[in-house]
């Protein structure tokens, strides 16, 4: 159930080129978790994409005068291994830089944050859901593809 919060300045990204960025880091995501390429892995893996208005986005008190970007991911704590969380950062650096033209010396641009919630934190459906739920329906979705697995309580369908 990751959420990730995406800012950059205004006009940085079509339409086109924001939704295939979303894209790729729901994919990322899914890969750094370990969770199942299903319908609804991806279905909870939620985006919300800031566009920062001209002059919003400072560095050293004045507006950048280029793009600058931050990758803001929330998870379950437990879903993420320190090695886990090094390929999230390392491959959303990868796909903002290569969505937004960066060269690989613009990766300092790119920045990735990392918040893990307490397990008993996050609620979904009206509930609590338990990273361990979650596990679990990952373990039984890996187990039969396109089977019709009822998700865990709690978790939105």
């Amino acid at each position: 159930m990751p959420l990730i919060d995406v800012f950059y300045p205004a006009g940085t990204f079509t339409p086109e080129a924001r939704d295939a960025l979303c894209d790729e880091l729901t994919t990322v995501m899914l890969r750094a978790e370990r969770a199942p390429e299903t319908e609804f892995f991806r279905d909870i893996t939620w985006i919300h994409v800031h566009e920062q208005p001209e002059g919003t986005m400072l560095a050293a008190g004045r507006p950048v005068d280029r793009p600058v970007f931050r990758v803001q991911v929330t998870v379950p704590q437990g879903a993420l291994s320190e090695r886990r969380k090094a390929e999230l950062v390392s491959e959303a650096t990868r796909v903002v830089s290569e969505a937004a033209g960066l060269s690989e010396a613009d990766g300092i641009r790119v920045w990735v944050i990392i918040n893990e919630v307490p397990d008993g934190n996050w609620g979904a459906g009206g509930q609590v859901v338990q990273f361990e739920q979650l596990r679990a329906y990952a373990a039984r979705e890996r187990e039969a593809p396109g089977s019709a697995v009822a998700a865990p309580a709690g978790t939105p369908s």
